[in-house]
């Protein structure tokens, strides 16, 4: 097979080819979480829930920011999450009127849980792959994980919240 340069592809092109990676990893990945044994969460559940665990001790006025979400959607959020056993709410030791959210037991096994299933999902494509492509895959993602980390940092000022839908678009 002959070998053809291939011209290098645009920030554009290559915003449009992780795009559409990563609604072929939703699909896998909910293929994985409708095999979960301790069950199902909502996408914005799922989201809470890592970042309480990224921000354990959070109140719901800092997961709504890293959410992007408004107070009583939070609140409302928490509620359901904590019906299910996944977080628990224990106030404040510094204020009063603020509640600090943790993950339960449960929370934890299930983030572990669906963290496997996904990890299950993605080995058996990269079994489908060519080493060099995994090998470039690996270095292109751990590229893109510094300057998205370095992009959703508090202390970078442009940051903007933790975790929120939009940060594929500056890409």
């Amino acid at each position: 097979m002959p070998h053809t340069a291939r011209r290098p592809r645009t920030r554009a092109e290559v915003s449009a080819d992780a795009s559409a990676a990563s609604e072929l990893l939703e699909v896998l990945w909910g293929r994985g979480q409708e095999a979960a044994a301790s069950g199902t969460v909502s996408p914005s559940q799922l989201r809470a829930l890592l970042v309480i665990e990224k921000q354990e001790g959070t109140n719901l006025r800092s997961l709504g920011e890293a959410l992007g979400s408004r107070p009583p959607s939070v609140s409302r959020l928490c509620d359901r999450m904590e019906a299910m056993g996944l977080v628990q709410r224990a106030p404040s030791p510094t204020s009063r009127r603020e509640v600090e959210l943790r993950l339960s037991l449960r929370g934890r096994a299930l983030l572990e849980e669906y963290r496997a299933l996904r990890a299950r999902e993605v080995s058996a494509v990269l079994e489908r792959m060519e080493p060099a492509a995994v090998a470039a895959l690996a270095e292109g993602l751990a590229a893109f994980h510094a300057a998205a980390s370095e992009r959703l940092s508090p202390e970078s000022g442009a940051a903007g919240p933790l975790l929120r839908d939009d940060v594929a678009d500056s890409a």
